[in-house]
């Protein structure tokens, strides 16, 4: 069984700590160190992972104590957990023969039909969105990720954007859902939506993204720089960003549209949290991901934790996976 157990992920002497105790929940001072043949401070250690893992809790007689959670629960949740993360592993494969693919298929039409432009300066990307713009035939395709957006941002962007209605470009907008709780940019959106623009939300965004008459493609030259693009011109490159722009508009929801939770009572910004964590990121990339206050990110664990019934994270994300949460 120990072997089995190290399967799971848990150390050797955590493993034969956690048989130990299934047998013997409540040993006495020293017994474990006798009987498995570990010094105290390797059981002391043995016993914070297990706790880590959800596999001990607190005794209802005395919280002091830590008894064994019983493998029927204990282990199930970290068989879920386990099998969640080779789903997550097997999703990123599956999108990398996606990028080849991609990446292939263009190389094969030829190279020379292909090239990049990189910006260096919010000066030079702002210069060269006008001008894309102002080029524009028929339409406009944007991400805009970060929540709220700032004074000078809707300052610089409203002639641009009334211009382009103005000559009937059809412009398609995503924001963040945390933009409905941003009164300047909700207001902002409406403006667009009450000139024929078309404005939606969605809990997060992948990176800020351009696409001009479906032929260009401005995206992040480096995604944790704002000052940085690169602009794409090709039909293999642009028609990837395209594809990637009407998968996620065709699941956001029109501004005008009130947010709606589910059966299980979740939110779409749940869902994303989720896949968030679940990816190995911290609060702070969290609240930057959906555009909200880390203190936001907090109430929303909160949340999580509650529906699922979970007393630490790791449980959450465990229980989350056996639902099928994360996909």
């Amino acid at each position: 069984m120990q072997a089995v157990l190290q399967a799971f992920g848990l150390s050797e002497a955590a493993s034969l700590v956690y048989q130990a105790l299934l047998r013997t929940p409540e040993p006495a001072e020293g017994a474990l160190s006798a009987e498995l043949g570990l010094s105290a401070d390797e059981v002391r250690a043995a016993y914070r992972e297990l706790a880590g893992l959800s596999l001990l809790r607190s005794s209802w007689d005395d919280p002091l104590t830590l008894r064994p959670v019983i493998p029927e629960l204990g282990l199930k949740a970290l068989l879920a957990h386990r099998e969640a993360e080779l789903l997550a592993h097997r999703q990123q494969v599956e999108q990398a023969q996606a990028a080849y693919e991609i990446i292939r298929t263009e190389s094969a039409s030829g190279r020379r039909f292909t090239h990049t432009e990189d910006l260096v300066g919010v000066d030079a990307i702002r210069d060269r969105l006008a001008e894309l713009g102002a080029r524009t035939r028929s339409q406009v395709l944007a991400f805009i990720p970060g929540g709220g957006q700032s004074e000078s941002a809707r300052r610089t962007s409203r002639p641009l954007d009334e211009e382009l209605l103005h000559r009937g470009v059809e412009l398609r907008t995503i924001f963040l859902d945390s933009v409905r709780n941003h009164q300047p940019t909700t207001d902002y959106a409406r403006w667009l939506g009450e000139r024929g623009g078309q404005v939606r939300t969605v809990p997060s965004l992948p990176m800020r993204m351009t696409i001009v008459d479906r032929e260009a493609a401005v995206v992040p030259l480096d995604p944790e720089r704002s000052d940085t693009a690169t602009v794409l011109y090709g039909t293999g490159a642009v028609a990837a960003m395209c594809a990637l722009f009407d998968l996620v508009w065709s699941g956001a929801t029109p501004l005008g549209d009130a947010r709606s939770r589910d059966p299980h009572g979740l939110s779409g910004q749940h869902y994303a949290l989720l896949r968030i964590l679940h990816q190995g990121e911290t609060d702070v990339v969290a609240a930057r991901k959906l555009g909200v206050s880390e203190r936001t990110v907090r109430r929303l664990i909160s949340e999580l934790m509650d529906l699922l019934e979970a007393r630490s994270r790791f449980q959450a994300g465990a229980r989350a996976a056996e639902r099928s949460w994360l996909s």
